[in-house]
């Protein structure tokens, strides 16, 4: 037996009335998740026009198999599932997935909490979306929607180390990239703080 997780009275009843084919219910649903959802998808794919696509396509498709839906577990979490499916079957039938086949040992995940105060999500969203397309695919994967590897290589049609590498070598990157943004900020910091110095009167 599932367990039945509670939702707000609103969300079931906009679900049913999307069922029933009430267009201002489809629509805000549309609205209640769209923001976030294109979150999701600029974060797999770069250029925000085809993020766009993906995203109309992907409501067009949950519109479609709203009825799968059996009212049990987040329906938030089935409406993502759905959306990073379609930004990963745009990647391939666009050719833009490449892997590399070799493993490296991966080092820890990059470490936020000493940028915390500095670091706003846009900037680790532009700092994601630079990295080549393997890594930045196996990343969000991994690190963001919590897939395994093995989910990931069944995912992508390739095999575990390969998504272990990509993994790798994203980390790499970020780290090389926060490593920059920290000297920046310690420089910055330092050049404004108030002079000891008092000037001679």
């Amino acid at each position: 037996m599932k367990l039945q997780i509670g939702k707000s009275k609103n969300e079931e009843e906009l679900i049913q009335a999307c069922l029933k084919g009430d267009r201002k219910a489809q629509k805000d649903l549309y609205t209640r998740y769209a923001s976030k959802m294109m979150g999701v998808c600029v974060r797999y794919i770069k250029n925000r026009d085809d993020a766009e696509d993906v995203l109309i396509s992907a409501f067009m498709k949950i519109f479609e198999k709203l009825h799968t839906f059996q009212m049990e577990g987040s329906f938030e979490g089935w409406i993502r599932r759905i959306m990073v499916n379609d930004c990963l079957m745009w990647i391939r039938k666009n050719k833009y997935m490449y892997v590399e086949v070799d493993a490296d040992q991966a080092p820890a995940d990059p470490n936020l909490t000493v940028l915390e105060n500095h670091l706003h999500e846009e900037e680790l969203l532009a700092m994601i979306q630079q990295l080549p397309e393997g890594y930045r695919t196996v990343f969000n994967l991994y690190v963001i929607e919590g897939y395994s590897h093995k989910e990931i290589a069944d995912l992508l049609s390739i095999n575990e180390n390969t998504s272990k590498s990509q993994l790798s070598r994203a980390r790499v990157y970020l780290q090389k990239q926060l490593a920059q943004l920290e000297k920046e900020i310690t420089f910055n910091t330092n050049k404004n703080e108030p002079s000891t110095h008092r000037p001679t009167i």
